[in-house]
Parts: C-alpha cells; structure tokens; sequence
C-alpha cells in the first residue's frame, strides 16, 4: 500500500472489518455500518472500499456490502494484534497514565515486524489483551522468529536465577537517574542469585513497579 497518513487510514479500515469478522466471521458488512464505525460519511466509506476492492483487500457488492479478502483479512489481523500488543504494552508494562486505547491506535502503525517479535517476546507472548479480548495469532514468518532459538528478552520482575544484560528501562527521567546511579543502566550486566539481584558483588533491592519497567536478556 501506499506510504504516510493514507496508509494508516486504510489500515483502520481493514481492522474495523476484521473486528466485524471477529463478531460474525464469513458475514458481509453493509458500507453504512463500516461507516458509523469508522465515523465517516457512507460515500466516504463506500469510495475506500471501492479503493481496498481494486487493491485486492476485500470484496465489495454494490448495495450488499463488503467482506474481507484473504489479504485483507490478514492485514486486518495483523493491525488488530498490534494494536492489542501495544494495548498490554500501555496498561500492564509501562508507567502510562492516558487513554491507552487511543494512544495504542496511533502506536500500532509504527509497529513494524522486527517490533511486533521484540513486543511479543517482552510481553511473554500474551493470549489475551487487558479488557481480556483474544490477541489475533502472530503471522507465520512471526511466530517462527518468536519461537527461533534466539535469546528471548524478558521484565525484570518475572526473571528467575542466573546472569543477564539490561536491554531496556522504561521508566519516567526521575526514575532513570537514580537507576543509574545504582548502575542499572542499558548494557549493564545484572545477575540473580539465592533470591536477589546484583551488580557485580553489590545487592540491588527494586520496588515491583520499578522491576516490572526493565527490560533483561539472557546472557
């Protein structure tokens, strides 16, 4: 598809028609309910599917309405993951305060594939997102990354016993200084032993909030 903002716009639309297959797989979507979703005018509406139709996204009936492609459905699928990845990313993972699905409809289009696998890792591969919806499966070239070889990531607060390196802290600039100031920093070398963490010799005690906000890898 096209690049920039006429891009994303049509990437919503090919996730609300992915949300309508979730309610009622197989069921055509008349363009005026496609419309009142989006918050579009029906020509609006009916002028885009026309437009995914010759793209090959869904297939559109004039007066009976509009269903999914294959491709499309794909590509709905996977703007509709991303989304609720970002969504458990915002409520469960970082010290986010604002509207966390809005925000997590503009960070699923920056979401590119090397992402969605570092985010599927990070959240320990999550099912369900926080309002407990389902979380749409992982494109196959997806999930054979996720499930390669290659050393997963992982949050502080649910590491167990042995040596690891700090990939990522998410936490507010208050926070970050006086981690740094404990040596936690990204590339630092932390370690878990009988029970608590080091660096170097030195024990290091975190409140769950602030363990659950670092990102670690195995070394």
């Amino acid at each position: 598809m096209g690049g920039g903002h006429f891009q994303e716009f049509e990437e919503e639309y090919m996730e609300t028609l992915y949300e309508f297959h979730e309610a009622e797989p197989g069921v055509q979507v008349r363009t005026g309910e496609l419309a009142k979703r989006m918050g579009v005018s029906p020509a609006s509406a009916t002028e885009m599917c026309q437009r995914l139709a010759e793209k090959g996204y869904l297939e559109y009936q004039p007066y009976r309405g509009v269903l999914l492609t294959p491709t499309g459905l794909a590509e709905g699928m996977r703007m509709k993951r991303r989304h609720r990845l970002a969504e458990v990313l915002l409520e469960n993972v970082l010290p986010f305060d604002g509207d966390v699905h809005e925000t997590a409809c503009r960070l699923e289009h920056a979401i590119d594939d090397d992402l969605e696998v570092c985010l599927t890792r990070l959240l320990g591969d999550p099912k369900l997102d926080p309002s407990g919806q389902n979380i749409p499966p992982a494109a196959e070239h997806i999930r054979n990354r996720v499930d390669s070889k290659i050393p997963k990531i992982r949050l502080m607060s649910e590491s167990s016993e042995g040596d690891y390196k700090v990939s990522g802290i998410l936490v507010v600039p208050e926070d970050k200084i006086l981690l740094g100031s404990l040596g936690i920093e990204i590339g630092a070398s932390i370690s878990q032993k009988s029970g608590n963490w080091l660096i170097g010799e030195q024990i290091i005690e975190l409140d769950s909030e602030i363990s659950s906000s670092i990102i670690l890898s195995k070394v």
